[in-house]
């Protein structure tokens, strides 16, 4: 009986409308997942020769930088709104607005990462016979994984809070969810289903960061490296 009261006294918190719309918020997660996660992938797959282009001509660097950054001013209603004429009501307006506003997180730091990448490595690497592609595959993108994981993290935590306002498209995952609380004023709808968006955000973040420590071993290696060396002149200094 008090659980279908918190029903009725519509809380924020309630079990029992977890029990009964278990089915909607799954359907509505999965939703969300599947378009955060195609944007964030097709992002990725045009970001990548953006970055490449800009870093080969300089002159293009400025322009490409500049037109993403732009395309990330335009807020998420106008954007969405902006591409209803060409997709109709469908996934695709919010998958290319994603792809579109994540863009400006990849570019810049897929650009960066390759940037950093010391020129000595790259010498050594010709003087061993490596041409042009296997260079970037075999040395610069290890070297510049940190940098592009980062930006990846952002892109995703960003893209899956950026999905919810595709409710006003009927494609927003949880945010349908949120969006029908919101004009019912049923609080354990809109409570619930953002609860779960925070989890997806963080559970996104973490599971990034987890292939980002197994890709980039040697990271781990210099942090040790530093932190012996720091620990040993720390003894020399209590020693003294």
């Amino acid at each position: 009986m008090a659980a279908d009261n918190c029903l009725v006294a519509n809380d924020w918190i309630c079990g029992e409308y977890v029990r009964t719309r278990a089915h909607d918020l799954t359907a509505a997660t999965l939703q969300h997942l599947w378009i955060t996660g195609v944007s964030v992938a097709l992002a990725l797959v045009v970001a990548f020769p953006l970055a490449l282009v800009a870093r080969r001509w300089k002159p293009v660097a400025g322009p490409v930088l500049g037109f993403t950054t732009v395309l990330y001013t335009i807020p998420s209603l106008a954007m969405y709104s902006l591409l209803l004429p060409v997709f109709g009501i469908s996934a695709s307006v919010v998958v290319t607005g994603l792809v579109l506003y994540s863009l400006t997180i990849l570019v810049r730091n897929i650009l960066a990462g390759l940037q950093a990448v010391p020129e000595d490595a790259r010498e050594a690497a010709r003087g061993m016979g490596y041409g042009p592609l296997r260079l970037l595959l075999r040395v610069e993108l290890p070297l510049a994984l940190p940098t592009v994981m980062a930006g990846l993290r952002i892109a995703t935590v960003s893209a899956v809070s950026l999905t919810t306002v595709g409710a006003i498209v009927g494609y927003g995952g949880l945010g349908n969810l949120i969006y029908d609380g919101m004009n019912t004023l049923f609080k354990a709808e809109v409570l619930t289903a953002s609860a779960i968006c925070v989890v997806l955000a963080v559970a996104a973040d973490l599971l990034l960061l987890g292939v980002q420590r197994l890709l980039t071993p040697w990271t781990r290696t210099r942090r040790t490296a530093r932190s012996a060396r720091a620990s040993r002149a720390r003894t020399g200094e209590a020693a003294a």
